[in-house]
C-alpha cells in the first residue's frame, strides 16, 4: 500500500508518517511545508510555493501523487482542510474529517460534538483523511527519504498574495501542551482572562479558547481558538472556563484525557461531556484553583 503524507508542521508529518506505517503502507511520500523532516518517509516531494502564491493551491501540484497513492493523510489545519478537500475531488472521494483514529477499516472520526464516534472510509478506492496532531505514532515512522521536485501547477483562477504581516506568538502552543485552560464567552471581560493565563502558568500549560473570543470580541488571537474550523487540542487536562460546550468547540477538544468544566449554568452541556464538573463563577473558582497549587 502507498501512502501520501502533507503536513504544515514537522512534528505532525512524523506522527503521520508514523501512522502511514500502522496502516500496512509500504511506501510513504511525504510533504512538509513548514521544514525539513528526517528518516520518516520513503520519498520527500518538495513543493516550491512560488512568490505571491497561496500554500492552499499545493494541491493542484500533487494531485499525481494522490492518484499513485491509495491513502492520503492531511494534518488538520486550515490550509491542510483546503489541500484534503480539493484532493479528495480530484480522486472523486471525499476527505474523511475529525479523524481521531486510523485503523484498517477507516478514519474514526467524532460527530454530534463528541459525544458519538464513527468509522468513516471512502467509497472509491482513495481514502483522504484529515487527521490532529497527536493522533498517531511518531516512533513508527522510517525512511530514506530521497527527495523528488515537484513542479508547481497553478489553478485557473489563483487568489494572490499581495502582502503579508508577521504576527508573534503570544502564548505557548495549546497542541503541544499536556495542560489547556481554555476560556470561553463565560469571561465578561479581557482582562479577566489573567485568571485562565494564571492557572496555566501555575499547571505548566497553555491557554485555548473557544470562537467567540478570536472572531466575536478579538480578545485573543485566531490560532488559540478550539473546534471544527480552528485547532484540536489532545491534552491530558482540558480546563473549560466559561465554555457552554456546544458541538462545533468540543469537536476539538474531545479526546482531551481529563476534561473539568468550570461553568455557573448548572443546565450547559458542556457537564454532559466532561469528567469533573464545577457549578458557579469562574471569577472565584479559577484563582481559588491556581492558589490551591
Amino acid at each position: 500500500m502507498k501512502a501520501l503524507v502533507i503536513a504544515e508542521h514537522a512534528d505532525v508529518a512524523r506522527e503521520l508518517a508514523g501512522g502511514a506505517r500502522e496502516l500496512g503502507a509500504d511506501e510513504v511520500s511525504l510533504v512538509c511545508f513548514g521544514g525539513a523532516v528526517e528518516g520518516a518517509s520513503d520519498k520527500v516531494l518538495n513543493v516550491a510555493v512560488p512568490a505571491g502564491a497561496l500554500v492552499d493551491d499545493a494541491a493542484y501540484a500533487l494531485v499525481d501523487a494522490a492518484n499513485a497513492a491509495d491513502v492520503v493523510l492531511v494534518e488538520a489545519t486550515r490550509r491542510g482542510k483546503v489541500i484534503a478537500g480539493r484532493l479528495a475531488a480530484k480522486l472523486g472521494t471525499a476527505a474523511a474529517g475529525a479523524t481521531v483514529e486510523l485503523t484498517a477499516e477507516g478514519g474514526r472520526g467524532t460527530y454530534f460534538g463528541g459525544v458519538a464516534e464513527r468509522v468513516q472510509k471512502s467509497a472509491g478506492d482513495k481514502q483522504v483523511y484529515i487527521v490532529a496532531a497527536g493522533v498517531c505514532d511518531a516512533s513508527k515512522a522510517a525512511g530514506a527519504g530521497a527527495a523528488e521536485d515537484v513542479a508547481w501547477v497553478a489553478p485557473e483562477r489563483a487568489a494572490k498574495v499581495t502582502g503579508n504581516v508577521e504576527r508573534q506568538k503570544t502564548a505557548a502552543d495549546p497542541t503541544k501542551a499536556d495542560v489547556v485552560v481554555s476560556a470561553g464567552r463565560g469571561f465578561a471581560a479581557e482582562e479577566d482572562l489573567q485568571k485562565a493565563r494564571d492557572l496555566a502558568d501555575k499547571l505548566g500549560g497553555a491557554i485555548a479558547c473557544s470562537r467567540p473570543l478570536t472572531e466575536g470580541v478579538n480578545w485573543l488571537p485566531t490560532e488559540l481558538y478550539v473546534g471544527v474550523s480552528g485547532i484540536t487540542v489532545t491534552p491530558k487536562l482540558y480546563i473549560a472556563a466559561g465554555i457552554s460546550g456546544q458541538m462545533q468547540h468540543m469537536v476539538g477538544a474531545n479526546r482531551s484525557a481529563t476534561v473539568i468544566a468550570v461553568n455557573k449554568d448548572k443546565n450547559a452541556p458542556i457537564f454532559k461531556q466532561c469528567d469533573f464538573g464545577i457549578v458557579g463563577d469562574l471569577n472565584e473558582i479559577l484563582p481559588a484553583l491556581t492558589a490551591a497549587l
